[in-house]
């Protein structure tokens, strides 16, 4: 088997998720909101154990971890490997439900409590941050004053993470070592003398490869993936291909030059969207097949005249 990926979320859920081994998920929860001996969580219940994914017929629902915690606050960890851009407004999004579900019909807000949503991220998203571990909250502009405590969004990206003293590692970063797949097992069980849980969790680690269906519904999950994100890329090229055939048809049939003109500018335009404005070159390529002038070519390409005069002597058209 490939390098087994300790982000796939059914291992996640089953590490991090499951009460017998709620230990791990306090060590996880308590290492990541920098919990000290007086305010650290000392239990927690989790929901929502029916929402599982579904992969025979590729659909992926959405498989995170939700619990609250001994003092009533609301947690919501989630596992995202791939890119997504709308990763901040979905986090919101799921914030918002996990805080207004808390009230039934009639209740005081008071009742209220404390909403967290954590992030566990395989990519870079937050381009302009340089630490691993951001933390959002809603706070004045001017004078940066918090309005509540009651939100709270993280966003931890594992690209960032670098070790920088074992022998100095805080919890934090002992679970986001053993995440990351950046370090063996040696180095993990290294780890694991300043952080018990991550023994722990490598022992499951184990036991959880080892055992057949376990093993087996964690690749179902990995190529559930996988065929995924390849039939949106395959569907991407697909639908520029169309795009740019409907939009030259179109355009075609307007007629005389001015028709032409506006009639392969609305069309190209609307096709090339369709096609997700992906792959310039090929769309230069295609239009200049089709005789298409260069000035409207840039425009709708976005491409330079310059740069198409170049891509014209390098395919030889």
């Amino acid at each position: 088997m490939e390098t087994f990926n300790r982000l796939n979320d059914l291992y996640f859920k089953k590490l991090l998720g499951d009460k017998k081994r709620k230990n791990l998920t306090l060590s996880f929860l308590n290492g990541i909101l920098n919990k000290d001996d007086e305010n650290y969580f000392t239990d927690i219940s989790f929901l929502d154990k029916d929402n599982e994914p579904l992969t025979l017929d590729g659909k992926l629902s959405k498989l995170d971890i939700r619990a609250d915690l001994n003092d009533g606050t609301q947690v919501d960890i989630e596992v995202q490997v791939c890119p997504f851009k709308f990763m901040a407004e979905r986090s919101l999004y799921y914030w918002s439900k996990m805080y207004s579900e808390q009230l039934a019909k009639g209740a005081e807000y008071k009742k209220l409590k404390k909403a967290i949503a954590i992030n566990l991220l395989a990519f870079v998203y937050l381009k302009d941050e340089q630490d691993w571990h951001n933390i959002y909250n809603l706070l004045n502009v001017k004078s940066y004053n918090k309005l509540t405590d009651h939100i709270e969004i993280h966003f931890l990206e594992l690209p960032k993470f670098t070790l920088k003293d074992m022998r100095k590692i805080r919890a934090s970063e002992a679970w986001i070592a053993y995440f990351s797949g950046k370090y063996n097992k040696e180095e993990l069980e290294e780890i694991a003398m300043t952080t018990p849980a991550i023994k722990e969790a490598v022992e499951f680690e184990d036991t959880f490869l080892q055992d057949k269906i376990e093993r087996r519904a964690y690749e179902q999950r990995e190529k559930a993936i996988r065929d995924y994100y390849s039939y949106m890329s395959a569907f991407k090229e697909e639908g520029l291909e169309q795009g740019m055939k409907e939009g030259l048809e179109q355009g075609l049939k307007q007629g005389l030059e001015q028709g032409l003109k506006q009639g392969l500018e609305q069309g190209l335009e609307q096709g090339l969207k369709k096609g997700l404005q992906e792959n310039k070159i090929q769309n230069v390529v295609n239009g200049l097949k089709e005789g298409i002038d260069i000035n409207i070519i840039a425009k709708i390409t976005k491409v330079s005249i310059q740069d198409i005069e170049k891509i014209k002597i390098e395919f030889n058209l």
